[in-house]
């Protein structure tokens, strides 16, 4: 089969592998659509140590089950299906707590072990999701990024009622964050972004206010927006110092701040303002069962999709993509690798 493996920095090559053999309990997925996520962007550039190459990437696909192995049960042959690709192993401390997102031995398909970057992968059974023929292949492959934004927004919209929300970030997270906002029941949805391109391209697909944060003005031109209700959420998935620290200074006293974007690590913050404000900073990696679930229905019931900010490029131009995205060079917000073209 073919796949594209990432061989070390700045390196992702197309080569021939044989079709992964497969356990007792996991399917073998032919994979139509892979998208490129932000994280492996970082993974691409040798900034990730959970990453050692070479490595088959991909953790956002969708695809059909091509063959199951002989110990499955409950997952049809040929279906439609999507990928949870957080495995987690369900005796650890924190999954008997129920805090499953911090399983001490999770695995990520596409990082701990082979991804979606190729015709076919083998996933758990257990990790598969069935979903509609009719559903488009490239809104299904946006399963995984969505589950994570419906948990980030889910736990801040239920601190405030109909507030007004600022994301930081036109890229997939900040913008189906911005999706997600509204169908939970956001006033104002506000996003930022120094790429005038991509905030163009928000403007396209009918997102109302987007603000370029780097301008001067941009705290009076947020103010004009949210009015006297100001912003009581902020959504960082960049995670900058630029964004961070510009997010102590916008958000209302009594407002929750949530941290998505792994941009640094080491952040200076004005901690003592945060607790004479009564600010809540909360932080969001991953994403429940439940989230994977709900996320998929959004999908499946298209209430949120891929058109008019996306773009789908061949297998065969994976490196290219990445070395585009690390460029700026790419105005919309996801490429898709399509395994079938």
């Amino acid at each position: 089969m073919k796949v594209l493996s990432w061989n070390g920095p700045k390196q992702m090559d197309v080569e021939e592998r044989s079709v992964p053999e497969l356990a007792k309990d996991e399917v073998l997925v032919k994979v139509d659509v892979a998208g490129i996520c932000g994280s492996e962007i970082e993974g691409f550039l040798g900034h990730n140590s959970l990453r050692v190459p070479p490595l088959i990437m991909g953790h956002e696909f969708s695809g059909h089950v091509e063959r199951l192995g002989e110990d499955v049960n409950g997952v049809t042959k040929g279906a439609k299906v999507v990928v949870n690709p957080l495995l987690t192993c369900g005796s650890c401390k924190q999954c008997v707590r129920g805090n499953e997102t911090q399983c001490e031995n999770r695995q990520i398909i596409g990082i701990h072990r082979s991804g979606a970057f190729a015709e076919y992968v083998a996933v758990p059974a257990s990790a598969v999701v069935e979903v509609p023929e009719r559903i488009d292949s490239y809104a299904a492959a946006l399963a995984e990024p969505l589950a994570c934004c419906f948990r980030a927004v889910r736990r801040v919209l239920v601190l405030h009622t109909v507030p007004n929300v600022l994301i930081y970030g036109a890229g997939a997270i900040g913008l189906l964050s911005s999706f997600v906002a509204k169908e939970l029941g956001a006033n104002h949805v506000i996003v930022a972004d120094i790429n005038e391109e991509r905030l163009q391209t928000l403007n396209e697909i009918g997102i109302e206010h987007t603000l370029n944060n780097s301008e001067d003005g941009f705290e009076q031109e947020l103010e004009k927006i949210a009015g006297n209700k100001g912003i009581d959420v902020l959504i960082d998935a960049v995670g900058f110092l630029p964004t961070r620290s510009q997010a102590a200074k916008v958000i209302n006293p009594g407002g929750v701040i949530m941290n998505v974007g792994l941009g640094v690590n080491e952040t200076p913050l004005p901690i003592n303002d945060f607790i004479r404000s009564e600010i809540t900073v909360l932080g969001s990696f991953c994403y429940s069962r439940q989230d994977f679930q709900d996320a998929v229905q959004l999908l499946v019931n298209a209430k949120v999709t891929p058109d008019g900010w996306t773009e789908v490029r061949k297998l065969e131009e994976g490196q290219q993509s990445f070395m585009d995205l690390i460029e700026g060079k790419v105005k919309n917000s996801k490429i898709f690798l399509d395994l079938n073209k």
